[in-house]
């Protein structure tokens, strides 16, 4: 019995300073399907990058893709919290429909969540113009925090979410609560880390930005989360390491976090063909 093997892609923010045109091109050569790109720059250290139709990096970020063949599955990256963000989703909206992309990835810091479910609903009427559905990502330190809160959020609006294994972990996520949603992940982000979970919330975010560990190096239960989910839902490497790309540098990085992802999806198909097994008469 055989497992259907999942596309897997690289993450924008795995080689956060690196220009989505290299992106393109590292990617290629890692071997990875296809790539998350930033229309949006999240934080104010980050580089900016005008993605916008028609621009020098867009044109190039595009002859890369033909060039190479590795597509944009996915664009991010918009925290609502609660302000007018409208021109700021359609102008991305308008950018990841040019680029080719599927969905944007949204966070949001509003704990109202009946202003939220409002605000997602409209994201997702606006979308559904460009061909562009937004995901709503778990987060630990934000007020989305659990897979069936970000669920029912998504049933309200019609919108859908990104599981990431490393935010997954911290909150808790059991493989059952990802057997129940799976069906509204169209992507399912990996990275690694230890069990024990930063004490602060600063030390969160500096492991989620910065030092998230390979996958199949650190305490995640990574195969049996993929294993959890349908078969076949691809899976984007989002596993930044400030400290490993300053040794070993963007290439290298990529190669290994390609390597390490076959690994560990190689071990969730074993579990889908035991499990298989079991059901059997």
């Amino acid at each position: 019995m055989r497992t259907h093997s999942p596309e897997i892609g690289l993450a924008q923010l795995s080689l956060l300073r690196t220009e989505p045109p290299r992106l393109v091109r590292i990617a290629a050569a890692a071997g990875f399907d296809f790539v998350g790109a930033r229309v949006r720059q999240v934080t104010a250290t980050e580089l900016p990058y005008d993605l916008a139709p028609g621009s020098p990096m867009f044109r190039e970020t595009m002859r890369a893709v033909e060039e190479t063949g590795v597509v944009i599955k996915d664009i991010e990256f918009l925290l609502l919290d609660g302000s007018d963000q409208r021109s700021a989703w359609l102008r991305m909206m308008e950018a990841g429909k040019a680029l080719g992309a599927a969905t944007l990835t949204v966070a949001a810091s509003l704990t109202d969540h009946g202003r939220l479910s409002g605000i997602l609903t409209q994201m997702a009427k606006d979308g559904a113009d460009f061909g562009i559905v937004p995901t709503l990502e778990v987060i630990s330190y934000q007020s989305v925090n659990s897979l069936p809160l970000a669920a029912e959020l998504a049933r309200e609006s019609g919108c859908r979410i990104v599981a990431d294994t490393l935010h997954l972990s911290r909150v808790g996520t059991t493989d059952a609560e990802l057997h129940e949603f799976g069906e509204l992940v169209p992507l399912l982000q990996l990275c690694d880390g230890p069990v024990a979970a930063p004490a602060s919330r600063n030390g969160l975010l500096f492991e989620s930005r910065s030092e998230r560990q390979v996958p199949g190096e650190g305490g995640f239960r990574l195969a049996e989360m993929i294993a959890a989910l349908p078969e076949g839902t691809p899976v984007s490497v989002e596993t930044p390491s400030d400290s490993s790309l300053a040794q070993i540098g963007e290439q290298a990085w990529a190669n290994r976090l390609k390597q390490a992802a076959d690994s560990v999806i190689a071990s969730a198909g074993n579990l889908r063909v035991a499990a298989r097994a079991l059901r059997q008469p």
